[in-house]
């Protein structure tokens, strides 16, 4: 079995990490941290945040740990990317999941559907103690609806229609979610990195 840290202060994201891991992987959560995210770039912020959270976890258990990190977000092509990398506080710092989407909405009023594409985006970072053994990316392409559809999911999710689903990411069932989201496809990868380098640990 295999222990991975899984650096997040977010409840939803935990849950969907440890019900897609699967056998052979035991995902544990790390006390909550407030690390720097000042990168401007998924991949850039996802390490920033990981090596935060492995020097701390590193001394607080005296031994170097598998840990991951993510940063996710969602880029609208109107609004030339953004939130991007501020997804999670496009409101303001400390905004709420309803406060992000009310802004977004006001942001994309005057756009027609046809021009509200947009993209989830997910990039993970594994690190074994400091050392960085990959960072894995996917993305999940939708368009954002002018009203919400669903209650599961957390974050823009309501508003993110899936095409090829024809549902919102709050409406597909959670493992049909994690089938197709941005964070399901990195995850997964991540975990064909240990079956390709590390097959004996599990």
């Amino acid at each position: 079995m295999t222990v991975l840290y899984c650096a997040t202060g977010n409840p939803g994201k935990l849950r969907e990490f440890r019900e897609a891991a699967g056998d052979g992987f035991e995902i544990l959560p790390c006390d909550s941290r407030d690390c720097p995210e000042t990168g401007d770039t998924f991949e850039a912020n996802a390490l920033q945040k990981a090596h935060c959270y492995a020097q701390a976890l590193t001394a607080k258990t005296g031994a170097e740990q598998w840990l991951f990190a993510d940063d996710s977000g969602i880029a609208v092509d109107a609004l030339g990317g953004a939130p991007g990398v501020y997804s999670a506080r496009f409101a303001g710092v400390g905004a709420d999941d309803a406060a992000n989407n009310a802004l977004l909405l006001d942001r994309l009023a005057n756009v027609p559907a046809a021009e509200r594409t947009a993209r989830y985006v997910c990039v993970i970072a594994l690190l074994r103690g400091n050392t960085v053994l990959g960072t894995f990316r996917a993305e999940a392409e939708g368009v954002i609806l002018h009203h919400p559809r669903g209650t599961g999911g957390f974050g823009y999710d309501p508003y993110f229609h899936f095409p090829s689903l024809d549902q919102t990411f709050a409406e597909i069932p959670a493992e049909l979610k994690w089938r197709h989201s941005h964070r399901g496809k990195a995850f997964r990868a991540m975990l064909d990195w240990f079956w390709n380098h590390e097959p004996s640990r599990l």
